[in-house]
């Protein structure tokens, strides 16, 4: 496993880091036990936010007390709209942590490129936070290409978070390129599209091909977090079995299809849109016998109570047609059910 330099940061570490996303579905002791398992098998880069629940304070809990702290690199976030509540995150999270500074502090899910003198106060609260050694740099995360571009123009972040995996466009991979022009690290969430890439081999080889790229893999079980441990000492790479298989993986999971960010809910007629609006995908690349349930064909049949107010499509940072992608995936799995579409056969939106 080579190590990678995020950008003018400096911070270098190995090319597989920790999303800590998942672990706020553990228990306490679990979630602890798989993050130092982690730091044992050799990651070192932490990725947390505000938003997620609890993680911040198990992530605190596995590594609070160890002694640590400067062989390991923290990043978390705040979904913060005014200095005033960047202040509270921050001082929240610092407690969470156990720690005295953040490695990483990232602006969580930005609707804006913020910037000195733009009237929010926010990059001034960055600013301001770094001067006091509170946090080491200034980071910020988006979903929406247009958004990002803008940031690494910018030249006010020292590091991006955006969706980032074998799945990329053009436009993806030329914004991790730009980053590298502008000496800015990159920090890649949704390495596995929300679930849907299920081949963590194929998605290790990708990711190495970027000298300023650290992803962040989603772990929520230990046997999760010990296949991508595996690729510490044998680290896969681009060879033509893997390149032909992600070809035909791109060809299959072209144009749009939901990520399950949940970014959209709540819905106000009570769908889960983050599941139902790729159930077809789910039935087909993750079969499991959960999701033709009673609970979840009960799920999907709430379709049928779509509002159109079209709240989710404004929300989602994809830009998707939300209403017809859930009727589509109501009308397949309707199908599959029937017998009429076999999970194989089911093709996805």
């Amino acid at each position: 496993m080579k190590n990678i330099t995020l950008g003018a940061t400096g911070i270098t570490v190995p090319q597989n880091g920790f999303g800590a996303l998942p672990i706020q579905r553990d228990s306490l002791e679990e979630a602890v036990r798989i993050l130092r398992r982690a730091y044992e098998g050799g990651m070192r880069f932490f990725d947390t936010a505000r938003a997620y629940s609890d993680s911040e304070e198990k992530v605190g809990a596995a590594f609070g007390d160890l002694g640590i702290r400067d062989r390991i690199i923290i990043a978390t976030k705040t979904g913060a709209k005014t200095p005033e509540e960047f202040w509270q995150h921050l001082e929240t999270s610092l407690k969470n942590l156990r720690t005295d500074y953040i490695d990483i502090y990232q602006l969580h899910m930005a609707g804006q490129c913020y910037r000195p003198g733009d009237g929010t106060g926010m990059y001034e609260a960055m600013q301001e936070a770094k001067a006091k050694g509170w946090i080491r740099h200034i980071g910020i995360t988006a979903h929406k290409i247009g958004i990002a571009e803008e940031i690494v123009e910018s030249g006010l972040y020292e590091t991006l978070q955006f969706p980032f995996s074998y799945l990329a466009s053009d436009r993806d991979i030329r914004l991790v390129e730009s980053c590298r022009l502008h000496n800015m690290g990159f920090i890649a969430m949704k390495g596995l599209a929300g679930g849907l890439i299920t081949h963590s081999r194929a998605a290790m080889a990708f990711m190495t091909q970027f000298d300023n790229v650290i992803p962040i893999w989603g772990v929520q079980r230990m046997n999760e977090l010990e296949e991508w441990l595996l690729y510490m000492e044998e680290t896969p790479s681009m060879d033509a079995e893997i390149t032909a298989f992600i070809e035909q993986e791109k060809e299959e999971l072209s144009g749009n299809f939901c990520r399950g960010c949940g970014y959209c809910m709540p819905c106000p007629a009570g769908i889960t849109i983050n599941n139902c609006a790729r159930m077809s995908l789910m039935v087909r690349r993750a079969p499991s016998d959960v999701w033709l349930s009673e609970h979840w064909q009960n799920e999907m049949e709430k379709i049928e109570n779509c509002l159109h107010c079209m709240q989710c499509t404004k929300k989602c940072p994809y830009e998707l047609d939300t209403p017809t992608l859930l009727r589509k995936n109501l009308e397949d799995y309707r199908a599959i059910l029937a017998g009429e579409v076999s999970t194989e056969e089911a093709k996805a939106w």
